[in-house]
């Protein structure tokens, strides 16, 4: 799988007058840079690139704080699906606001609807992200790479830590040449995490649970220990109640969080009022009688402060550990 569109370049159509002019074959590769080849391995498949990519499209917005770290966000071309502005600071909101919309079209799961034919036309040489109707392979047929954020792969059985967002940033840093920035990342989110790790303080013995709920009534999800929820959690000094459930997400029922208990609820949405989130829980039958309804302990937060693993887990955790934290 090949990432290189130089030839459509103007700094490619440069470099082969160049070569013309000095006798040189036109039809005779033209150089990576430095550092190039690369490849990645992403959902276990080797990705190449033969130089930094120049057009991206993005599918989904987990990629964002990535590419703003890296300095490369006037790369993308175009984008598609939900950006929540509450997700970004001003430098980074001016950056998506410069960036076509393709569509913000989901289904009624939350699921991006936008054709091949669509992506395709914009002739990315990197699309991040993939949706139900546009797979890996079907980019890769015609040559088009695809990165998925690790904990977002097909069955993919790892747990996540606060490390794979550096480990991520690195791996953006290869795939663009931007590896002193990535670094540089990484030191600055390390500090940030010893910091809100202190104000979160020692280990408050409270039990706490993240759901999502489905506004309107409905199925209830939970996270259990392979899904960021669960480092996330004890990060702020809480304990997971479905720490004893290896799986990332499923359906819960009231009677098994009355059974459970948690102290404190953290509800994840991916776009609409976040009222209506927290209604979509406490307005179930039986669901007045747990303990952190009762005590007005539930925070609501958008789906990416959590999950996948990115900066923005962090800036979740924050917001956690400011509404719970018991640190001085």
């Amino acid at each position: 799988m090949k990432a290189t569109r130089l030839a459509g370049t103007a700094a490619a159509s440069a470099l082969m007058l160049l070569v013309a002019a000095c006798g040189g074959a036109a039809d005779e590769p033209t150089a990576t840079g430095p550092g190039y080849p690369v490849t990645v391995t992403n959902c276990g498949v080797d990705v190449t690139f033969d130089a930094a990519p120049q057009r991206i499209v993005l599918l989904k917005s987990a990629a964002v704080p990535y590419l703003h770290s890296l300095g490369v966000m006037d790369r993308v071309t175009a984008r598609a699906g939900q950006y929540p502005r509450e997700y970004y600071d001003a430098a980074t909101l001016a950056e998506l606001d410069r960036i076509p919309l393709l569509t913000d079209k989901t289904d009624t799961s939350g699921h991006l609807q936008i054709s091949k034919e669509v992506v395709i036309s914009q002739e990315p040489d990197l699309v991040l992200g993939e949706v139900d109707n546009l797979s890996r392979d079907t980019l890769s047929a015609v040559d088009i790479p695809l990165l998925e954020e690790p904990a977002m792969c097909p069955n993919t059985t790892a747990t996540p830590t606060f490390d794979d967002i550096y480990a991520q940033l690195e791996t953006y840093g290869r795939v663009f040449g931007r590896e002193a920035a990535a670094a540089d990342a990484v030191g600055a989110l390390k500090e940030r995490m010893a910091t809100i790790r202190a104000g979160a303080g020692a280990s408050s013995g409270r039990t706490a649970a993240v759901l999502y709920p489905t506004v309107g009534g409905g199925v209830t999800y939970a996270y259990g220990t392979a899904s960021m929820a669960h480092p996330q959690l004890e990060a702020a000094g809480l304990r997971n109640v479905f720490g004893d459930t290896p799986e990332r997400v499923f359906e819960v029922t009231v009677e098994e969080l009355l059974g459970r208990n948690p102290d404190v609820l953290i509800l994840l949405y991916g776009d609409g009022d976040p009222a209506a989130v927290e209604q979509g829980l406490t307005g179930l039958p039986g669901a007045e009688q747990l303990t952190a309804v009762r005590n007005g302990d539930v925070l609501t937060q958008l789906f990416n402060f959590t999950e996948p693993p990115t900066p923005l887990s962090i800036d979740g955790l924050d917001r956690i550990v400011q509404r719970f934290g018991t640190g001085a």
